[in-house]
């Protein structure tokens, strides 16, 4: 049977890992990009439905006075609590997965998807993905860049990584992993050779 979808690669790894310099690498080789981030800033814009879900569940405290979404102030209640966590992904995972299938079946089936999803194993998100590559990062270089780049405590970096999937339990869904813990140009290099593979790959899906 002919395969008359993208090939889609999930793309994920733990907060501070590296995720968006391998989403642009891949970019720059022609994939299409598909960002768990930027559907989850789309669907809880001012006035959305999503967004008066959330406040039903959070409290309206988390809707500043422009009526957008405090961001932050919701990252640290779910970061801090895993039953808080598990409601928001209810409410925000099956939109997100429902929009992100929407725009691969638009996608030209030729192309290659990449679905950068942070919580791509944490939400069973492999199922709609052909392959998956993950970043990997050691904790305490995870810490450091939290640290610096994000202006967080190194508790609260911590407790950020605590709270997604543990770094075994990831890698272990990955086709690919890339180890990001040494220089930028080790990383960019790894990068460009999973891409090569990923195209192989997609060819002979199709074949």
């Amino acid at each position: 049977m002919a395969h008359h979808m993208p090939f889609v690669v999930g793309l994920t790894g733990g907060i501070g890992s590296g995720k968006s310099t391998a989403a642009s690498c891949f970019s720059q080789h022609g994939a299409v990009v598909i960002d768990a981030d930027q559907i989850s800033r789309a669907l809880t814009a001012t006035g959305s439905e999503v967004l008066d879900e959330i406040t039903e569940s959070f409290g309206s405290a988390l809707v500043d006075s422009t009526g957008s979404l405090d961001r932050a102030a919701l990252a640290s209640i779910v970061f801090s609590d895993p039953d808080s966590l598990a409601t928001l992904n209810a409410i925000m995972h099956p939109k997100i997965r429902a929009k992100a299938l929407e725009i691969i079946s638009k996608s030209d089936p030729r192309a290659i998807v990449v679905y950068d999803m942070p919580l791509l194993v944490e939400t069973g998100s492999e199922d709609i993905c052909d392959a998956v590559v993950v970043i990997d990062v050691d904790p305490r270089t995870q810490v450091e860049r939290l640290v610096a780049s994000r202006g967080m405590s190194a508790e609260q970096a911590e407790e950020r990584i605590r709270n997604q999937a543990s770094r075994e339990f990831r890698n272990q869904s990955g086709t690919w992993v890339i180890e990001n813990s040494s220089s930028h140009d080790d990383f960019v290099i790894a990068c460009e050779f999973v891409w090569k593979e990923i195209e192989q790959r997609a060819h002979r899906v199709r074949e």
